[in-house]
């Protein structure tokens, strides 16, 4: 129960690798794939976690393995999350960055396909944050964590569609500088 069948360095090295290779292969696999968990991503999750189970436990069984496993993968978890903290590079590396799917109405089809995005799950996100049409849209961004931001353009008096600037992004020097992208 307690006796390892390894030396504990060992479990922390297979559990580093294993983590740092899911890592890559969430990476790789896209942004969409990391924020729209579908059933059929559910079963892969799944599969993969009994599928590298043994790769990092080496058959041992034990308390002790897995215990050193989880502290491990923990550990992993929270210097990969300071690192990105610090580092702007890593977080890149790591995260990927945002990219924009729509601007000023105008659908920006290649990254969709790249990031796999179909149109109607565009349209969902669309729908889901209150705008009916593509043409009233100034971004429509897919963050880093899969989920797609929907910055609207705003009427003006005459009923004509201007692009709304959050003040967060105004330069305070001029007023009347977009510094959104």
């Amino acid at each position: 129960m307690w006796n390892l069948s390894a030396p504990w360095w060992e479990f922390v090295l297979r559990g580093l690798i294993v983590y740092a290779a899911l890592l890559f292969l969430m990476r790789v696999s896209g942004k969409r794939q990391i924020g729209q968990l579908s059933p059929l991503d559910l079963v892969l999750l799944l599969i993969i976690s009994n599928a590298v189970q043994n790769a990092m436990n080496g058959g041992d069984n034990s308390v002790t393995a897995g215990l050193i496993l989880a502290a491990t993968l923990f550990g992993a978890d929270v210097l990969v999350g300071y690192g990105t903290w610090r580092s702007h590079r890593l977080e890149t590396l790591v995260e990927g960055r945002p990219e924009i799917l729509i601007h000023q109405g105008e659908i920006f089809r290649d990254v969709m396909r790249r990031e796999r995005i179909t149109p109607r799950e565009l349209q969902k996100a669309l729908r889901r944050n209150g705008c009916e049409r593509v043409a009233d849209v100034h971004f429509a961004i897919l963050e880093t964590d899969g989920t797609v931001s929907v910055i609207q353009k705003e009427k003006s008096e005459e009923g004509q569609a201007k692009p709304t600037i959050d003040p967060m992004w105004q330069d305070p020097a001029r007023p009347d500088a977009d510094m959104s992208l």
